[in-house]
């Protein structure tokens, strides 16, 4: 193997590192700042490996076609210890900022929908319910009305009836009538 392919091998897993620590990084920031269950965090821990291991293997077969060598190892280690030395703070910063920034867009976004849409919406619903109220009121006042103009027309032969009905009712006849039911009720 020729020196320029080592280097290239190496370079490749000095990224490789790189990308490891990065990715670490981020997600342990989004694990702290979401709270993951820890079944959800040991599943994202397996995840992360495999997602790991698949990228070095990756890049070690572009690198020299998948030979293991000491300085593989070499460049992953320089790797990671440039990114955690150099980038990880302003990276976990980032994250951090990039959470605040989605969890402001969604408020913004979950206050424009209620404005656009649920303003409206009970806006519309109290029109509604005034309108059903108001038609309430007219109906009960078309039957009040309708009741009082047809009063005399309702109210005379009831008053007309109402004391022939009473003493009708309260006759010899039908008293015994009824005391007959009765008794024929209890046998």
């Amino acid at each position: 193997m020729n020196p320029a392919v080592q280097w290239v091998t190496l370079f490749y897993m000095l990224l490789a590192g790189t990308a490891m620590g990065l990715a670490y990084d981020s997600y342990r920031v989004l694990s702290l700042k979401l709270s993951f269950p820890k079944w959800l965090n040991a599943l994202l821990d397996l995840l992360y490996w495999l997602w790991a291991a698949l990228l070095v293997f990756r890049m070690l077969y572009a690198g020299n076609q998948g030979e293991l060598r000491f300085y593989v190892f070499v460049g992953l280690f320089l790797g990671v210890w440039i990114y955690f030395l150099i980038f990880s703070v302003t990276v976990r910063r980032f994250v951090v900022m990039l959470i605040q920034s989605v969890q402001y867009t969604c408020r913004l976004l979950w206050k424009v929908i209620e404005v656009l849409i649920g303003v409206p919406l009970r806006w519309l619903w109290r029109l509604l319910r005034g309108i059903i109220r108001l038609l309430g009121v007219i109906l009960l006042f078309i039957l009040k009305l309708l009741l009082r103009l047809t009063k005399p027309i309702w109210v005379f032969p009831v008053r007309w009836i109402s004391p022939h009905a009473s003493r009708l009712y309260h006759s010899a006849w039908i008293t015994r009538f009824t005391a007959w039911i009765h008794t024929r009720r209890k046998h």
